[in-house]
């Protein structure tokens, strides 16, 4: 066996270890159908975030609850709403040369299971937004 093809043999293998993120599942062409979009996006409830913000928070949610994230089958009611995405809110503000401050805290309105107020979740990153990078978390 050569050279080449042992280190394909060993190679192969690995490569199921680097999975691309899965990608967004799109309705049907009859769903879509129904959907009218606007002439123009109304202006109450229109939110504008610019580019650098947009990846300097996708950067933040991936690192805080990655794609691949997988609840434990004995997850509570509460780690079970916390585990999905839309049960935080995010507040991103800019910071001193090319830093972008990223707040992610748990939404009480969609995590509402009862009992206290959750005051151990969350984090707030700071992203430069130059180099694409987290430099730091605070949790």
């Amino acid at each position: 066996m050569t050279r080449a093809s042992m280190f394909l043999l060993f190679l192969l293998p690995a490569c199921a270890l680097f999975q691309r993120p899965p990608r967004p599942v799109h309705a049907s062409k009859e769903e879509a159908a129904k959907v009218e979009f606007p002439l123009a996006l109304p202006e109450e409830g229109r939110q504008i975030i610019g580019g650098a913000t947009l990846k300097a928070i996708q950067l933040a949610m991936d690192d805080y609850l990655p794609w691949d994230h997988k609840t434990p089958s004995s997850a509570t009611p509460l780690q079970q709403c916390l585990s999905r995405r839309e049960a935080y809110d995010v507040v991103a503000a800019p910071g001193p040369q090319g830093v972008v401050f990223v707040s992610i805290v748990p939404n009480p309105d969609v995590c509402d299971v009862g009992g206290p107020p959750l005051l151990d979740v969350g984090a707030i990153y700071s992203i430069d937004v130059t180099g694409w990078r987290i430099l730091s978390v605070q949790q």
